[in-house]
């Protein structure tokens, strides 16, 4: 029994370096972001908090930890997305519109799966 081996060098480079530009992209523009609006932590309403708490910072910091540990970092990432949406948008009941939360975390999602075919290849080449 052959077993065939797919060389994913190439696509797997691309998607890693696609996955830390736009990282760094992202995190550079939310901080930008927050700067230009002279964030006032006594002015922020504990409901606010809340938001803030999953986006931006659980996603910068998913993204940061992407860099290292690119399943936990896509998992971070990824999961203070969906918490924001579901503390923040549903149960908080605020209305979040358009699709620049998700923009913004996509990196996550080429850290995951970067880290998804990184893995598969290796148990294939073990295999």
């Amino acid at each position: 029994m052959s077993t065939t081996r797919i060389d994913l060098g190439l696509p797997l480079t691309i998607i890693e370096l696609l996955a830390r530009i736009s990282s760094i992209a992202s995190i550079t523009f939310l901080i930008l972001l927050f700067l230009g609006e002279a964030l006032h932590p006594s002015e922020i309403s504990p409901r606010e908090w809340a938001g803030l708490l999953f986006f931006p910072i659980g996603v910068m910091v998913g993204l940061m930890v992407a860099w290292w540990k690119e399943g936990l970092g896509s998992a971070v990432t990824l999961g203070s997305l969906l918490a924001f949406y579901l503390v923040y948008g549903y149960l908080l009941r605020n209305h979040i519109g358009g699709w620049a939360f998700i923009a913004f975390a996509s990196p996550g999602l080429l850290f995951l799966v970067h880290w998804l075919l990184q893995n598969t290849g290796r148990k294939h080449a073990m295999g």
